[in-house]
């Protein structure tokens, strides 16, 4: 099914989640229990792998942090193909 050009106007303003991963990891309830103002909890990433970017927990991009004007930003480096999932 193809939608006309102005069929997506419809979906412009509907509400979406959109959320950025740093990465991931497994922790025991006690071990989350006990994390403190200075833990550091390791993650499945290497500082230089990208990110995912979700919407509505669907893998659609992998970007990488930016700073500018003393906030963080996200570039987006590459558009996700149909069958990929987050690592």
């Amino acid at each position: 099914m193809t939608l006309p050009a102005r069929g997506f106007d419809l979906l412009k303003d509907v509400d979406v989640r959109l959320s950025v991963e740093l990465g991931r990891t497994e922790m025991k309830l006690k071990d989350v229990l006990a994390l403190g103002e200075e833990s550091v909890v390791m993650l499945d990433r290497l500082t230089d792998e990208l990110l995912d970017v979700m919407v509505n927990g669907t893998l659609i991009a992998r970007g990488e942090i930016v700073a500018e004007n003393g906030r963080f930003g996200l570039r987006i480096v590459e558009l996700a193909t149909g069958g990929e999932e987050s690592k």
